[in-house]
């Protein structure tokens, strides 16, 4: 499992974020976007006053900036490279000719997503005040690794009340994800995990969550935009959240963990064709969406494990993820070790066929 923050460094920088968090519902028709050098800022427009600083936009914001004026991606990151007034003036006209509702969503300074008006704000500092006192009630629990990147918080947490072994002397210990994004990358979400103590992999189990889309009723309003103030939890969020406080007390369970141990037991029984190793690897990388780059890393980690077993390749590319500098990939290796895990026995059986 990927190193991050420990629990305190991640609760310094929630409430550190917290504080410079500012989000606007804003008209389209208040924005303008303008180049200056080589980079691009937004502007927002209440009459002839600017009531706020120019931004500059993180990626997400550009990505979710292009999607709403329907401009391509690759040719709207080359109008930022290359061309950045002719993309200004892209922008502009869409924001115009196109008016809507949008919500902006900036942390000190900069625009860091533009999203829909019937985005649902379930922002990280709720769900860690739902979950924390939870967990804390868990016996020996501990945090293993916790990240906030632009796109996702991560907390997971291992529980060593329950443990076994997949074969004598490979001991796992049972664990959950929380993650949430609050820039509309993805829903707040609860996975169980398995936890490796021989090599800290982590393997997170995707066919158990519980997930909340941000998506709720449409705000609207009469002004050209408006600070969007902090709210109460609606009552159907402040459901959500004593939903999510269960998950996590069961989400450590013992049927769920032990079935996930069976199916390791039983990978560790479909032998690999050992007559190409490295194209059985090449396959279940494009099978299973894993870069060339980082086929090469599981392939070493394949070798070094001495496993070639359905096992051991899904143990090099959970073991690859500790390798990988973006903590979102490595949290979405960890959901494709489960997935090669879980595999069935005719796609495993076409993989060792073909490269025969």
């Amino acid at each position: 499992m990927k190193g991050g923050l420990s629990l305190e460094e991640m609760a310094a920088e929630i409430t550190r974020q917290s504080k410079l968090k500012e989000d606007y519902l804003v008209d389209t028709r208040s924005l303008q976007m303008e180049p200056y050098g080589s980079q691009v800022y937004l502007h927002m427009f209440d009459g002839d006053i600017e009531p706020v600083e120019p931004m500059q936009l993180n990626p997400i914001a550009h990505r979710q900036l292009g999607t709403h004026v329907k401009i391509p991606a690759p040719y709207y990151d080359r109008m930022l490279a290359e061309k950045p007034e002719l993309l200004a003036a892209n922008v502009n006209t869409w924001l115009q000719h196109t008016p809507s509702k949008r919500l902006l969503r900036t942390m000190g300074g900069t625009a860091r997503a533009f999203l829909s008006n019937r985005y649902r704000r379930i922002d990280n500092m709720e769900i860690a005040a739902a979950v924390l006192p939870i967990i804390g009630q868990m016996e020996g629990a501990r945090f293993e690794s916790c990240q906030i990147t632009d796109s996702r918080m991560y907390m997971k947490v291992v529980n060593p009340r329950l443990e076994a072994e997949v074969v004598p002397g490979d001991v796992v210990q049972a664990g959950i994800i929380i993650s949430n994004s609050e820039t509309g990358m993805g829903a707040v979400s609860i996975q169980p995990l398995v936890y490796r103590l021989v090599c800290k992999n982590g393997m997170i189990v995707n066919d158990a969550r519980t997930r909340r889309n941000h998506v709720g009723r449409v705000n609207d309003m009469d002004e050209n935009f408006r600070l969007y103030s902090e709210k109460t939890l609606a009552a159907d969020d402040a459901a959500f959240i004593l939903k999510i406080q269960d998950t996590v007390r069961a989400a450590v369970e013992e049927a769920r963990f032990s079935q996930v141990v069976g199916l390791m037991q039983n990978a560790t029984k479909a032998k690999m064709n050992t007559k190409d190793v490295p194209g059985i690897v090449k396959l279940a990388s494009r099978e299973f969406r894993i870069t060339e780059k980082e086929e090469e890393g599981v392939l070493q980690h394949l070798i070094e494990g001495n496993d070639l077993s359905l096992y051991g390749l899904s143990n090099a590319v959970t073991r690859h993820s500790q390798d990988v500098e973006s903590y979102d990939r490595a949290t979405e290796l960890e959901s494709i070790g489960f997935n090669i895990l879980s595999m069935s026995h005719r796609q495993w059986d076409r993989i060792n066929q073909a490269a025969a």
